[in-house]
């Protein structure tokens, strides 16, 4: 392996047997002509990347898309059906709760065990332990067995064996999401710290802000396929492609990233016949460049249709991701289907538990929105500032109207379009108050 690569996968496939029945099983083990009573699944075909040393590199896709199965070949719990994977370095892994613990021994005999099985002395990890100790933070509970722990303390426990043994090669896969939001910031800075003195990382998460924040390249799986490998912020995006089903139009950008980047990327994976395509009304149009969720609720009395919208960052790209503190525009086109004397276009984000944290219309901005008549179009945009803390939201949008004393929906699209967020500081709660800050240091009090 090329001395600049910590990790180098070659052409891995990962095919697991099948079976209907146990029966099955030994059915095939005892057939004189060979038969089959299996069916193969293949966890991983034929993936291939890799990883410089001191880079750090996320690896993102839906469930069941391969992504831990990758990192266990790589660590070595698994072993690949065909392909290889080499890694030049020591790896400190954090795969899931549990691996590499005995249930029934203490916090301190399984720092000491699995500082062995990563070819420590009892010497060096007794260097290490009160790091150790003082980043889990889980008082005397560290001399009681690990099968009393809860699962908050398993991954304290975990993650500081992981993270302070001075890793060459540091893997993560999802652990992080376990923990309070306290100890998920401290595992950050933790990682950031470790990340500038040259650690290689390789992490799976579904935190996108994460990925973007941290990662130097991103390569996206998808049903054990690899799709491609690149910049983090347009992994993402053709990631949100993949999850609101629009594989045409991540057929389309694979194949302008074929003709025109030098990022990696393959046809593989993409097929899905349970996706629907957007109806569209012409080509061109802003939802088909976004993530849009095939899953939506829509309803409405058929006067009125939001044909197309779409979420503009600050430098003018359609794009699902926000930067905290930028100025971005919602975007939303209607057309009419019949005389409205004054119709109202609104917006709302929610978060994921679906409550409603911010949003307007142009009835409360006092816009000048004329009568319309059937065939008539509108152009509306939303331009704010995003104070929203880093995370995911979902954006609901709708056209409505009062006649008489009556609120009439004439079109409304529930939770249509998802927004990440990407923030490098958060405050406490929902938003940020973007407060100015002036600490003066007296002397002894005086001043």
């Amino acid at each position: 392996m090329p001395g600049e690569y910590a990790i180098d996968v070659r052409d891995v496939t990962k095919i697991y047997k099948l079976y209907d029945k146990p029966i099955d099983r030994l059915k095939e083990s005892l057939n004189p002509f060979h038969r089959n009573y299996h069916r193969d699944f293949y966890a991983l075909n034929h993936i291939s990347f890799q990883v410089k040393k001191g880079e750090t590199v996320g690896i993102i896709g839906t469930n069941g898309s391969g992504k831990s199965t990758i990192l266990k070949i790589i660590t070595g719990v698994l072993t690949p059906t065909t392909g290889t994977a080499e890694v030049d370095g020591v790896i400190s892994a954090l795969l899931e709760l549990g691996a590499g613990f005995n249930m029934d021994y203490t916090g301190i005999e399984n720092i000491y065990m699995n500082g062995t099985m990563m070819g420590f002395s009892r010497k060096e990890m007794d260097e290490k332990l009160q790091d150790i100790l003082d980043f889990a933070d889980i008082g005397d509970f560290v001399y009681q067995p690990v099968k009393t722990y809860s699962s908050g303390m398993f991954v304290r426990l975990a993650f500081a064996l992981a993270i302070n043994v001075d890793p060459e090669i540091l893997i993560v896969d999802e652990a992080l999401s376990v923990g309070d939001v306290f100890f998920q910031a401290k595992c950050y800075r933790r990682m950031e710290e470790i990340r500038k003195s040259g650690t290689t990382i390789l992490m799976v998460t579904h935190d996108m802000g994460s990925i973007i924040k941290y990662c130097d390249k991103v390569v996206l799986l998808n049903k054990g396929e690899f799709v491609a490998e690149g910049a983090p912020g347009r992994m993402v995006d053709m990631y949100k492609k993949i999850l609101a089903g629009q594989m045409d139009s991540l057929k389309e950008e694979l194949e302008e990233m074929n003709d025109f980047s030098g990022d990696s990327v393959s046809g593989g994976g993409l097929e899905d016949k349970t996706f629907k395509k957007e109806e569209t009304h012409g080509g061109g149009l802003m939802k088909d460049r976004i993530a849009v969720n095939a899953n939506r609720t829509e309803y409405g009395d058929g006067r009125a249709e939001i044909f197309d919208f779409g979420l503009e960052d600050q430098r003018g790209n359609l794009s699902n991701l926000i930067l905290k503190g930028e100025m971005f525009t919602i975007r939303e086109k209607i057309r009419f289907y019949a005389d409205i004397k004054a119709p109202i276009f609104t917006y709302t984000i929610k978060d994921k538990k679906g409550t409603s944290l911010t949003g307007t219309n142009t009835m409360y901005e006092g816009a000048d929105i004329k009568p319309v008549k059937n065939g008539d179009m509108y152009e509306v945009s939303f331009t704010q500032k995003m104070t929203l803390q880093g995370g995911e939201y979902l954006l609901s949008m709708s056209c409505t109207g009062f006649e008489g004393e009556e609120h009439v929906v004439y079109h409304r699209l529930y939770d249509v379009a998802s927004i990440t967020v990407i923030s490098n500081k958060n405050t406490v709660g929902v938003y940020d108050m973007e407060s100015t800050v002036e600490a003066k240091l007296t002397k002894g009090g005086e001043g």
